[in-house]
């Protein structure tokens, strides 16, 4: 028997329909056992749209935008318990380092809306965040200005939303995936772990069966000497001690790439793998002096 390819098949297997497409800024790509008809691409490309025009920063007819030119209140998207609740967790455990205010501190160090990736310093975010930001009564309201950036879980939030959108079409299997951030229904699909240092390797191999896969690198999004997106936002730095994490949260799970997502954030600070415990998300993590570590459960075949 020929050895599985890439995505786990067996020789012979039926290949997938693959579609591709640009949004929000990355490269997506869905997989599904027949091709997708138009009545479910614009589903998929609704359900985007719609997300980019509530929570995007980088335009200027969001309702983030909105927040951020003044306005103290703006209708909550229906994604914004779901999210803004995550945070509340993911701040606790990371003593303040994620933040969801953390979008002015992001542009202070270049990561801005017109993307002038000019540095301008360290600006800490709001430490009492949740002073400032309520979203209670159907409502998004700050008490004083601030950019929201919810880009610590945001992408996993929307990979959830659009294989939501496609189970009327899709009750064979699918794969959502977002450029690191994923969604497998079905299975076994093996995937490699790219090496944040050298994108042409993997330190390891993951099988992923019915469960999201989320990965955070510090070189994507990355510009300038020492500057990529992923800040403590209680000193507005960017982390210097984690090059790349992976989190999988099984599909069983409420929301599971956003858990994913979340948690691929988290692991770049301590009090990570402890929110990873409580929310059962196994992962892996490398740290910049390429040392491995990996939870008690994680399955995993690692390299390096």
């Amino acid at each position: 028997m020929a050895p599985p390819d890439d995505a786990g098949r067996s020789a012979g297997a039926a290949r997938p329909a693959v579609w591709r497409f640009d949004a929000i800024g990355t490269r997506w790509q869905i997989e599904t056992p027949a091709p997708l008809d138009a009545r479910a691409r614009a589903a998929v490309l609704g359900v985007i749209a719609e997300f980019d025009r509530q929570w995007s920063r980088f335009r200027s007819d969001s309702l983030v935008a909105a927040l951020a030119g003044g306005a103290a209140a703006v209708p909550a998207p229906p994604d914004a318990s779901a999210m803004l609740d995550a945070f509340d967790a993911l701040s606790a455990a990371t003593a303040g380092a994620v933040n969801p205010l953390v979008g002015a501190s992001l542009e202070a160090r270049g990561y801005d809306a017109g993307y002038r990736l000019v540095d301008r310093g360290a600006a800490p975010a709001p430490a009492n965040w949740q002073d400032v930001l309520s979203w209670d009564g159907g409502m998004l309201r700050l008490t004083e200005p601030a950019v929201l950036d919810v880009g610590a879980l945001g992408k996993g939030r929307l990979v959830d939303r659009v294989a939501e959108a496609l189970e009327p079409w899709t009750r064979d299997g699918l794969v959502v995936d977002a450029s690191g951030d994923m969604v497998v229904r079905g299975g076994p699909h093996r995937i490699g772990l790219e090496h944040p240092y050298d994108a042409r390797r993997a330190i390891g191999v993951v099988e992923v069966t019915d469960a999201a896969l989320c990965a955070s690198a510090t070189n994507r999004r990355s510009w300038g000497e020492g500057l990529h997106h992923v800040l403590d936002a209680r000193t507005g730095e960017p982390v210097r001690t984690i090059a790349a994490t992976w989190a999988i949260a099984p599909a069983s799970q409420p929301s599971p790439a956003m858990r994913a997502d979340a948690i691929a954030t988290a692991l770049f600070f301590d009090g990570g793998p402890q929110l990873a415990a409580q929310w059962r998300v196994e992962w892996v993590r490398m740290s910049t002096d390429g040392r491995v570590e990996w939870s008690p459960g994680s399955t995993a075949e690692l390299f390096a």
